[in-house]
């Protein structure tokens, strides 16, 4: 007898150069047999590394995962500009030599909190429609600023002759890497694009542990969606970072009617039943209770 697919959990993918992270999602949609599926946060198509994919109700941790800190490598070309700000736009030089010393010098700037204009060819929305597609119509839009925070920004080799540095960073949700390397470029009075960028982690997830389209796809279907496969991450383990508050029966009866329970809670947390993530609840109206955000019953 067949074991049904959980509807709840989240695969690591190493997503390859060239194709998006929806074309990963619909990759994993029919790997899986599922319909419902997403991602925790995109990556460009010239990108690659891990890729946290949301089966079933795991879409609804989206709010939940998004906002973790991220850890790239990527490798910044300096003397030269990309409309897209990467490898895919079209390049042009631009003049102006670094050294090592002189980026050396420069890093400090960029670490810490710093506000950084979202690219023009991103998935942004202004107005309701993304970015990408005012620019492509030939639309003149100012692009929104952010604030992020590159908590560390550091420099693991420079080739001088090619004006490539190696970076590695580690940032908020959110940050743009191809738009850190273009600014790094104009603030050393030439110009920088992003020519390789790998995302090497997500929180405690790492692109180590995620297996590739071609491996997922090398797995029976009852494989790839529980424990048997490293790269599977139930719905409970994937909020690691949320405390954890196991129901009694009393309890799991009053959430599955979306009713508050007891509790004192600052923030969210995770209720669970057994290994099973029923629901995320947290503080609102009254001291003494905890309210659903998110039920998964």
């Amino acid at each position: 007898m067949s074991v049904a697919p959980p509807t709840c959990g989240v695969l690591m993918v190493d997503k390859p150069a060239g194709i998006t992270s929806h074309d990963v999602v619909d990759r994993v949609r029919r790997l899986a047999g599922m319909k419902r599926v997403g991602h925790g946060g995109t990556l460009d198509p010239f990108a690659t590394g891990l890729l946290l994919v949301l089966l079933g109700k795991a879409t609804r941790l989206f709010d939940y995962l998004a906002p973790l800190e991220k850890e790239y490598r990527a490798t910044a070309r300096f003397g030269a500009v990309s409309t897209t700000g990467d490898i895919d736009g079209e390049i042009s030089p631009v003049a102006g030599t670094v050294s090592r010393r002189q980026l050396e010098d420069i890093l400090p700037r960029f670490t810490g909190r710093i506000r950084q204009q979202v690219p023009l060819y991103s998935a942004v929305k202004v107005g309701g429609v993304p970015l990408h597609r005012r620019v492509r119509r030939g639309e003149q839009v100012e692009p929104p600023r952010r604030e992020v925070h590159i908590r560390s920004l550091r420099l693991d080799g420079f080739n001088e002759q090619l004006q490539q540095a190696e970076l590695t960073i580690t940032c908020s949700g959110g940050t743009y890497i191809r738009k850190l390397c273009e600014d790094l470029g104009k603030a050393m009075g030439t110009g920088a694009y992003t020519l390789a960028l790998r995302r090497t982690a997500v929180g405690e997830f790492t692109a180590g542990s995620a297996s590739s389209l071609e491996e997922l796809a090398a797995l029976p279907r009852q494989s790839l969606l529980g424990d048997a496969n490293p790269a599977f991450i139930s719905c409970l383990g994937a909020l690691y970072f949320l405390p954890v508050r196991e129901l009694s029966g009393k309890e799991l009866q009053a959430v599955s009617h979306g009713r508050p329970i007891e509790g004192m809670e600052p923030g969210p947390v995770r209720l669970a039943a057994g290994d099973r993530l029923v629901a995320i609840y947290g503080p609102g109206e009254t001291e003494e209770s905890i309210f659903p955000r998110v039920i998964f019953l």
